[in-house]
């Protein structure tokens, strides 16, 4: 079976290949969503052809084999040529792969070369892991492996004519001891928590909430991928806000006005009541179409974001998609009120084409 080793990890290594040279279509399109596993998603890729060889029957007849002249029809007789419209040119069917969402987080990272963040809070620290996956020459008597060791001296023994099949005696030397050896990898100690809040007034239609969740299953993969344990909370708001669950997050109707402080003051609840700030890293993420109810509530909406959120967060983003009936003007507010330097991070997302980069400019930072 081990033969077959390299053979498998060459595969892997041309689906990787695929998924990278499509993984800007994956993001837009939201292809891959739809298919997840506890621990992997399905990736439609083109087909893979491998070359195999087919036997055909013996004394079939046909060119290459028996009687035939130039010309002839290979297996069976010519067609008329006429009859079904059918097309001329090979239809594509794509394939199938499972891929680990730790996979898919490493390809996430080397295509928009993201570099890895650096946690806050007491908890950023790492443990390590030991699995033995080789065999060394030395180590101690207790990690032996026996099988390897025993092989070793018989090889020995054979070679300088030692060995004598009749009485099968194999005393292992110094030399032909082999020991299991282990490789140590870190493990991300830190806690992470993602709180994620979307404007779900009139204006905000079924695409906007596409965007949102196509663009947060890219975030929560690539942030699962850095902290050991990764929580989320989901705030939906129009003039009110409240915490919901996922499904209903994504799938909740649009109506009403809208009144951001609402959802900010909300989050700032949830994290002084449940998330240390110097225990927890934490991601306060809106998305909106710039749709706000007055100047006073944008006011607050600053308030709130410097004295709380944005003191207790690592960074706080703000996606505003574009929506028809938007007017976009919290985004200008926000540019205004905050310099680049501080712990706020802006994207504005026009279409789905948008989403690929603004995905970089929220976890670019490493922060």
């Amino acid at each position: 079976m081990k033969r077959v080793y390299p053979d498998v990890n060459r595969f892997r290594q041309i689906v990787r290949g695929k998924i990278r040279d499509n993984l800007k279509r994956y993001i837009t399109r939201g292809e891959v969503i739809g298919k997840q596993g506890k621990n992997f998603v399905s990736i439609p890729i083109p087909q893979i052809d491998i070359p195999k060889f087919k036997y055909g029957q013996q004394n079939s007849g046909g060119v290459g084999q028996g009687p035939g002249d130039a010309g002839s029809p290979v297996g069976g007789q010519p067609g008329q040529g006429e009859g079904a419209e059918a097309g001329s040119e090979a239809g594509e069917h794509p394939l199938e792969v499972d891929v680990t969402l730790e996979e898919l987080a490493q390809i996430l990272g080397e295509e928009l070369e993201l570099p890895n963040i650096e946690p806050r809070g007491k908890k950023n620290l790492q443990t390590e892991s030991a699995r033995y996956t080789g065999i060394d020459r030395r180590g101690p008597e207790s990690l032996r492996h026996f099988k390897r060791t025993f092989k070793q001296a018989l090889k020995r023994q054979i070679a300088a004519g030692l060995y004598n099949p009749e009485r099968p005696v194999v005393i292992p030397i110094h030399e032909d001891k082999r020991y299991r050896s282990s490789k140590t990898r870190a493990i991300p100690e830190s806690n992470a928590v993602i709180v994620y809040m979307m404007d779900v007034s009139g204006s905000m239609g079924n695409e906007q909430k596409e965007i949102v969740r196509i663009e947060s299953f890219w975030i929560d993969t690539w942030l699962r991928s850095q902290y050991r344990d990764l929580e989320t909370r989901y705030i939906v708001h129009d003039a009110v806000a409240r915490e919901v669950d996922q499904y209903t997050f994504f799938h909740l109707r649009e109506s009403g006005g809208t009144k951001i402080s609402s959802a900010y003051a909300l989050c700032a609840d949830i994290v002084e009541k449940d998330y240390d700030p110097e225990s927890w890293n934490i991601y306060p993420i809106h998305f909106s179409d710039g749709d706000n109810w007055g100047g006073d509530d944008t006011a607050y909406c600053m308030k709130l974001l410097k004295e709380k959120i944005m003191m207790w967060s690592n960074v706080f983003c703000y996606g505003q998609v574009k929506s028809a009936y938007g007017s976009g003007q919290f985004l200008k507010d926000l540019k205004k009120e905050f310099s680049e330097g501080e712990k706020i991070l802006l994207s504005e997302i026009n279409s789905r084409d948008d989403i690929y980069s603004s995905i970089k400019t929220f976890l670019g930072k490493g922060k």
